[in-house]
């Protein structure tokens, strides 16, 4: 079902039978049947189906119209009354649809359960179902009759034309439902990896890699507020995280500073002091005084003195030289 068969030509048992819808009681009386025959035959004649000059399908006519006078009424009177019973619902499994369309009118209408008329019908009943699914898709808001058609493999060149979109257009849709899917499939290996776990657990490891809570809601079978504890314990340990992380980056920070003026050792002291008189010979500009000096770790406590004010260097080399 994936294309509007409309155009195809129409089997001989149907059309005749489709014809046996316009007749009339008289037509039926034995005085006129013959002539109601000859007529019909003649009309199909004219609709490039050979009856009239074909002894099987002149017989195939005749025994249709007794089996219409048998059972007193056209046989595509319950056959589209059936059809036009049928709902999406009805029609998921056209396979299964059909049979039992068949196994319905049978008992009325044995011919129907030769092998070529289950095909037949096999057809209208997907072109009903594709009818169903259309009429549904007009009526969807937005882009979800698009999504719909796609999802149920109805042929590009069917959802454009009935749908009134540019091919382009579709084409956007099908990649937006081809990353769903896409998707979709990561979600199953994520919960795969999750197997046997809590909700909590199953729900904390989606949320982790990024699986929206309409998916987890979807995929998982948890409800919003499942997700939204998890996000809430999710959020506290994010915080102490955050805390701990600043916390070591301080410690770092402060470690590569180095000790304050107070607590450098007078030996130390001259050490840095001598690195540094080096670097201000190489370089005056602050920041590459600061990189250098980091480099060869001497503490900032220092370090802010040689660019701010040099001059106490010299103090301090006094200071500990005693």
């Amino acid at each position: 079902m994936t294309t509007n068969d409309a155009t195809e030509r129409k089997p001989l048992w149907l059309l005749i039978e489709e014809n046996f819808l316009g007749l009339a009681s008289q037509d039926l009386s034995e005085e006129n049947r013959e002539r109601t025959i000859q007529r019909i035959a003649g009309e199909l004649d004219n609709a490039d189906y050979n009856v009239s000059h074909h002894g099987g399908n002149m017989l195939q006519l005749r025994w249709a119209i007794d089996e219409m006078r048998k059972v007193g009424r056209p046989l595509m009177k319950d056959f589209n009354d059936a059809i036009a019973a049928l709902t999406l619902e009805d029609v998921a499994d056209p396979i299964v649809a059909t049979s039992k369309l068949i196994r319905d009118l049978g008992e009325a209408w044995p011919k129907l359960r030769g092998s070529e008329r289950k095909a037949d019908v096999l057809r209208i009943v997907e072109r009903t179902k594709l009818d169903l699914l259309i009429s549904k898709a007009k009526g969807l808001p937005g882009d979800e009759g698009i999504r719909l058609l796609i999802e149920e493999a109805v042929a590009s060149e069917v959802i454009t034309e009935v749908l009134g979109i540019t091919g382009e257009r579709l084409a956007q849709v099908n990649a937006e439902v081809e990353k769903e899917l896409a998707d979709r499939a990561r979600v199953e290996t994520l919960l795969e990896a999750v197997e046997g776990k809590s909700n909590e657990e199953m729900v904390k490891h989606l949320f982790a890699n990024n699986v929206s809570d309409t998916l987890i809601i979807e995929m998982a079978g948890v409800d919003q507020g499942a997700i939204d504890d998890v996000k809430q314990a999710m959020e506290a340990e994010l915080k102490e995280k955050q805390r701990a992380e600043e916390e070591a980056a301080a410690r770092r920070k402060e470690e590569a500073a180095g000790p304050p003026l107070e607590e450098i050792p007078p030996d130390q002291m001259l050490e840095y002091i001598e690195g540094i008189r080096e670097i201000l010979e190489f370089s005056d500009k602050e920041k590459e005084i600061r990189v250098m000096c980091e480099q060869s770790a001497i503490p900032t406590s220092l370090v802010d003195i040689a660019v701010s004010e040099p001059e106490r260097l010299d103090e301090l080399e006094k200071e500990a030289e005693g």
